[in-house]
């Protein structure tokens, strides 16, 4: 296949959650789409990641793929309680009497991303949409009338449309000659996943702990999803984060925050910054690519802005393209890409600005 030129009418670069469904929200709009991904099918995706799934990303995925959303609330979990602790002791607590939303979707459902991403590779099969592993994209070269690109495996692809859904390193964002800015944290995060205790599991609140004792004085939160738990705990001055993500380190944590009872029950764990950067530009010169989720912006993740806002992304991506698609003069395909530009710029600043403020009340230093 090396050197042949394939045609396809949008093609999306990246197959993770904002890829898959820009794949399926162009589908359900009737224009098909062939996804790129860099890595293997056989990929490690360790780790649980974006548990919490918003209600709103649970109708969008519903809509465009009946099921789809349903199915993320079926396997999922809603945690009714939200507890503070200040140095140990509680000073918030709230219990809700029913999960909300309308239908047959809560306001969230709280489940391990690995199992997001497997109900969408699901939906993809249903619907005959396949993904070209190791087809990492190397070069992107865009003009009025269309998009080529070359990937790693010496293929050639032309398309009207390309969707660069390639993550924080996005190729695409770079070759369209946009650039990432903003700021990252000072402070370093701890993350791990630690499973459920079947036999003697705890309450299913959300607990944050500011100054938590059983941390030395770190904040912590800790999150329920399906299976288990999330245990995210804050670095503070003078922590090196590959020591505490060290197992006997984390197995302490465990112990002390959760229980003896969790301590061998450590399923994975890394660490991260957060960054705050957008794309100064989210399509190119000539409006045939578009950028979604992470290549067009990193955010810190508090209020769970990341994948929900890639979704977002994705789908009015796929309702610009449907749209420029049918019609009929350059001038407005250009002016559908520029209004998915200006919606969801103006989206990323307002998420940008509330996980801003979030950090500020988190003390989170920034540089």
């Amino acid at each position: 296949m090396t050197g042949e030129t394939t045609t396809e009418s949008v093609l999306v670069a990246g197959a993770g959650p904002v890829g898959m469904t820009t794949a399926l929200a162009l589908h359900a709009r009737g224009v098909e789409a062939t996804v790129l991904e860099a890595e293997s099918a056989d990929r490690d995706r360790s780790g649980s990641r974006a548990i919490y799934v918003h209600g709103s990303t649970l109708r969008t995925l519903e809509r465009i793929h009946p099921g789809l959303g349903t199915g993320l609330v079926e396997e999922g979990i809603v945690w009714p309680t939200r507890r503070t602790l200040f140095r140990g002791k509680e000073v918030f607590s709230r219990t809700y009497d029913s999960p909300g939303g309308s239908g047959d979707i809560p306001h969230f459902t709280s489940i391990p991303q690995v199992v997001t991403e497997q109900h969408m590779h699901d939906a993809l099969a249903d619907v005959g949409i396949d993904i070209h592993w190791d087809a990492e994209v190397d070069t992107v070269t865009t003009s009025p009338d269309g998009v080529r690109v070359g990937t790693a495996d010496g293929r050639k692809w032309e398309s009207a449309f390309l969707v660069g859904a390639d993550g924080g390193g996005s190729t695409v964002r770079n070759e369209i000659g946009a650039n990432f800015d903003g700021d990252q944290s000072e402070n370093a995060f701890i993350i791990a996943d630690v499973g459920e205790v079947e036999d003697d599991p705890r309450p299913p609140e959300r607990m944050f702990h500011y100054d938590a004792p059983d941390a030395d004085g770190r904040n912590v939160l800790l999150v329920p999803f399906a299976g288990g738990w999330r245990l995210d705990i804050q670095c503070i001055e003078g922590d090196d984060p590959e020591e505490l993500c060290s197992d006997e380190r984390m197995r302490e944590f465990v112990r002390d925050i959760m229980g003896k009872r969790y301590a061998d029950n450590l399923e994975w764990v890394s660490s991260y910054y957060f960054l705050q950067v957008m794309a100064d530009a989210f399509v190119d010169e000539h409006r045939r690519v578009l950028l979604a989720g992470e290549a067009a912006h990193l955010l810190a993740p508090f209020g769970a802005r990341g994948m929900n806002s890639g979704i977002a992304d994705a789908d009015e991506a796929a309702s610009a393209i449907a749209a420029a698609i049918d019609a009929t003069t350059e001038a407005v395909v250009r002016d559908e890409v520029e209004l998915y530009a200006a919606r969801r710029e103006k989206a990323a600043e307002f998420n940008l600005t509330a996980a801003g403020q979030a950090q500020s009340i988190f003390k989170v230093k920034t540089r």
